[in-house]
């Protein structure tokens, strides 16, 4: 492996913009450590064990790509700055239910001029609307972590730590990473370790000292190595991969799972595609389930097109004993009503449990819109991995 890993970093610095190249050696990689893989049974969500719950009890909830182009912002902006409370609305008393709540940053906090896409910068008040949603953790290794370059990424960590969240993936140098990754965290009697990593950060370099979660086989078998020496009860990986609007997780995802899996995570959480990918659970040998969801999809972004214009939450009901186990877990489709459909002056979260009379208040336009968005991703995740 370490042989791979060498070629990798070689031609990774020789052919930076040649990404094709470097995505092959990136999967050679991949699959030289896959081939003493153990034994994995994969199950469709359905066939997940139910049992009683007799023991501590520990809920998880995911949510996919936090996003910010310039209409939304336009859309929160008010005379004394800017408000997204509206945005969560609907979603708020389901996330601040969750014992531990994870969402994924894709943009930065790098201060004024506010930006959307290519290069994003968004205004604080979006960073103090998820904590008051009920967000505990920020994922920041996305492919937009850079945007703002050095200012922005240590901005944006700053902006994180002074609301007391949590926060994995980004680091102003070496060794704040060492001293804060992987990310472990204690509630209920559980200990819940947490990994983040990226693809790729869109060709723009990293400044140092700065450092970004890549996908580096080599360090991440080397983090899985330092979380198990935190004695936690489950590690959960969360990983920016996969390719844009592919509603199916590619070669490169599935080699990554198994690695991750082998090494010793015992669930998985993706984003990055912009649409919902399947979601498996893995059965090996030893009895034990791991979890893949391999794209969340949009929790809240200006994409309209069919299929990003909404995710899925994702809960993980853990329950321990003598030993922590996949419990149950569970999906909500979340559909993002825009201002230009809803009629409404800022972007809102529709979860498709709201009720009858609040979802009727939507123009029928919306209501179509919606619902088609809710049937696609039941259909999607029904039918499972291809």
């Amino acid at each position: 492996m370490q042989y791979f890993y060498l070629m990798y970093k070689m031609l990774n610095s020789i052919c930076f913009y040649n990404l094709k190249l470097k995505q092959i050696i990136f999967i050679l990689c991949l699959l030289l450590i896959s081939c003493n893989n153990k034994k994995t049974t994969v199950y469709p969500p359905q066939d997940v064990a139910t049992i009683p719950i007799e023991t501590d009890t520990l809920r998880l909830l995911f949510v996919g790509d936090v996003m910010q182009h310039l209409p939304q912002v336009e859309a929160a902006r008010t005379i004394n700055g800017y408000d997204y409370s509206a945005c969560f609305r609907y979603v708020k008393s389901e996330v601040s239910a969750a014992d531990i709540a994870v969402v994924n940053l894709e943009t930065t906090l790098g201060g004024k001029p506010y930006k959307g896409y290519p290069c994003f910068s968004s205004p604080d008040e979006l960073l103090q609307s998820l904590k008051s949603t009920g967000f505990d953790v920020i994922a920041t290794a996305n492919n937009h972590c850079v945007d703002r370059g050095r200012k922005g990424l240590e901005r944006t960590n700053a902006r994180i730590d002074s609301l007391h969240l949590s926060r994995m993936g980004t680091y102003k140098n070496r060794k704040e990473r060492d001293n804060r990754y992987p990310l472990l965290l204690k509630i209920k009697g559980f200990r819940v370790c947490f990994l983040n990593y990226t693809y790729g950060t869109n060709g723009i370099p990293v400044t140092a000292p700065n450092v970004v979660n890549l996908m580096d086989t080599t360090e991440i078998a080397a983090d899985i190595v330092k979380a198990k020496r935190l004695n936690p009860d489950v590690i959960i990986a969360y990983v920016h991969w996969g390719e844009e609007y592919r509603k199916q997780p590619n070669e490169t995802q599935r080699l990554l799972a198994n690695m991750l899996i082998n090494k010793g995570v015992h669930h998985i959480i993706g984003s990055h595609p912009h649409v919902v990918q399947p979601i498996q659970v893995h059965e090996r040998e030893d009895g034990t389930r791991h979890l893949v969801a391999y794209s969340l999809g949009n929790y809240i972004s200006n994409q309209s097109d069919r299929g990003t214009d909404g995710g899925i939450t994702l809960t993980l009901e853990l329950v321990k004993d003598s030993v922590t186990r996949l419990h149950r877990y569970w999906h909500r489709a979340v559909w993002v009503a825009r201002p230009a459909v809803s009629g409404r002056r800022n972007y809102q979260l529709i979860p498709d449990n709201l009720s009858q009379g609040e979802m009727q208040s939507l123009p029928h336009n919306a209501r179509m819109m919606m619902q088609t968005f809710f049937d696609d991703t039941q259909n999607l995740l029904r039918k499972g991995v291809k």
